[in-house]
């Protein structure tokens, strides 16, 4: 069976799970022994368990964030937001000049829709992916550059869920 790397994995919508499916990829590849970077843009939270996990999953697992505890608001962003999407993208570009065999950028389509970042930068990084590097695009609002680049898009409908907030450790966070 040949493998075929470099494909590019688009998760959004506005169901629940995108994040979730992400990490069921990351986990399942590091069950091979691959090397898998993840990086959370607008995410600071340290309490969250794909954080909390990744000493006992290293050194295959890598998780670094470019956010604030904070919840950001795509309405109201603040300078720290733009910063940290930034550093986000460059960390990135670095991560791939070690080819990792896995690499998530968490939470990218919506650093786009808020315009964090440019999408021709985000275009650049993808037409560089080495081909040992499979690479996961999550969030709502993706836009549709990332879906025409994609070689495998799912739309995350969110069908029904509870009246009240749902905060679940180790299910939600």
């Amino acid at each position: 069976m040949g493998e075929k790397l470099g494909y590019i994995y688009l998760y959004t919508g506005d169901g629940a799970g995108k994040t979730t499916n992400a990490l069921g990829l990351a986990l399942r590849s590091v069950g091979h022994g691959n090397k898998v970077v993840i990086l959370q843009f607008l995410k600071g939270r340290k309490d969250v368990g794909e954080f909390k996990i990744r000493e006992r999953l290293g050194p295959e697992y890598e998780i670094h964030q470019f956010g604030t505890e904070e919840f950001v608001d795509p309405k109201h962003l603040r300078p720290i937001d733009y910063e940290e999407a930034g550093k986000g993208l460059e960390f990135a570009r670095s991560a791939l000049r070690k080819k990792p065999n896995l690499l998530v950028l968490d939470e990218i389509n919506l650093v786009l829709a808020g315009d964090l970042l440019k999408i021709e930068d985000v275009l650049s990084l993808l037409k560089n992916l080495p081909e040992e590097t499979d690479i996961v695009l999550t969030g709502r609002f993706a836009p549709r550059q990332l879906i025409d680049t994609a070689d495998f898009v799912n739309v995350i409908v969110d069908v029904k869920h509870p009246s009240e907030i749902v905060t679940t450790k180790g299910i939600q966070y």
